[in-house]
């Protein structure tokens, strides 16, 4: 079977990180089927990310962080997914927002060094908590109805926000909500130790079920001033580490190629000479499975390059870096159901995991942003 990765690790840092992510890949495999059962994020798989650092890839240097590229996160992300693409989703979300805060200085500094020093510390966690019943995903524009009202040198914040990745194990939530006294939409650090939280288990969804994204409940939680991180921000500038999303999704259906092909390798009908691997059309699921991959990676890892080597450019990555999401979440999509097509019917059993790739692949579909507004984005830069 050939190396998938070997032609994107360019460096004996790339080298290093992957052998990271390999090692964590194999002990999340592990417990994958578990995680999925419950709809639990594993504590195991924490303390193993915690343990290697895994948590800090993308903090700062100054911190005592890896302070990874885009492109070097991609490649362990991908990697990680293989093993298990819901630890790999989760994880992601933590990375990245933690690169997006280092390096766009979103917050006041020295609210910003207590709490890096912190997550380098502690290994601590964090999660953006955006999304609500009622306004549903937040890049469709809607007001939360989350509430926080000022009351002398506190916020009273009071909400319901739902697709909380991590919730009960984060320990820190940033939360968006409708600021009333500026009348303005802002984003709050809340610790998960602060009284009036809740996590509610709702979490009982089809695919990725190992995020455990539940609902987060706010009851008269009091902050202090200082805890209202950002406003709403005007900015149009991309987000270069949501690439995580489709590294995440390709790491999901690489495991399903590799599968497929392990099986088509090692089954042997009593109807056939030799193994279906030497069978014309399941050659023929193979190679499209491999295409699919090579057509979507090499864009994907392309971008992340572009974004890394000229941050002059960045602004006009906006169009490619949606487009490459869309690309490799439906890649991914065809490459599982190719990989079921090998393995036929076992493919639908629990004691594959197949089924459960098949599953978690689809909620890409799902994640931001979704392919309606790329194509019209796509549509409106060709027209302008």
């Amino acid at each position: 079977m050939s190396d998938l990765f070997s032609p994107f690790i360019k460096t004996d840092q790339h080298k290093e990180l992957y052998q990271l992510a390999e090692k964590l890949s194999g002990r999340v495999k592990k417990r994958a089927k578990e995680t999925d059962q419950q709809a639990a994020f594993s504590e195991n798989n924490l303390r193993d990310l915690k343990e290697t650092d895994y948590v800090t890839l993308t903090l700062p240097k100054t911190y005592g962080g890896r302070e990874i590229s885009i492109y070097e996160l991609l490649l362990v992300q991908e990697k990680l997914a293989e093993g298990d693409g819901s630890t790999a989703l989760s994880m992601g979300w933590h990375l990245g927002v933690v690169k997006e805060l280092a390096e766009d200085e979103l917050w006041d500094e020295s609210v910003f060094d207590r709490f890096a020093k912190e997550l380098s510390q502690e290994k601590k966690i964090v999660n953006r908590i955006a999304s609500e019943p009622a306004t549903g995903s937040p890049s469709r524009g809607g007001i939360p109805e989350t509430r926080a009202v000022r009351e002398g040198d506190s916020y009273i914040i009071n909400g319901h926000k739902n697709f909380a990745t991590m919730a009960s194990v984060l320990d820190y939530y940033i939360v968006t909500a409708y600021v009333e006294d500026k009348e303005e939409i802002g984003s709050f650090l809340i610790p998960s130790t602060a009284s009036g939280i809740k996590v509610e288990r709702t979490w009982d969804t089809l695919g990725m079920r190992g995020t455990a994204s539940d609902d987060l409940l706010l009851e008269d939680v009091r902050v202090d001033l200082d805890h209202l991180v950002e406003m709403k921000q005007q900015s149009k500038k991309p987000k270069g580490w949501l690439l995580h999303i489709p590294a995440c999704y390709l790491g999901i259906a690489i495991a399903a190629r590799n599968d497929a092909i392990d099986f088509a390798k090692s089954y042997q009908p009593n109807s056939l000479n030799t193994p279906i691997s030497e069978v014309p059309h399941i050659q023929q699921k193979i190679g499209e499975m491999d295409f699919e991959l090579l057509r979507a990676r090499q864009f994907m890892y392309a971008v992340a390059e572009k974004w890394d080597q000229y941050p002059e450019k960045r602004i006009e990555l906006g169009a490619e870096l949606a487009a490459v999401k869309v690309a490799a979440t439906n890649a991914a999509s065809r490459v599982v159901d190719l990989a079921m097509r090998i393995v036929g019917g076992r493919g639908l059993s629990k004691h594959f995991d197949f089924e459960r790739y098949y599953r978690d692949v689809r909620a890409g579909l799902h994640n931001p942003p979704m392919e309606d507004a790329v194509i019209q984005m796509l549509a409106r830069k060709a027209i302008d």
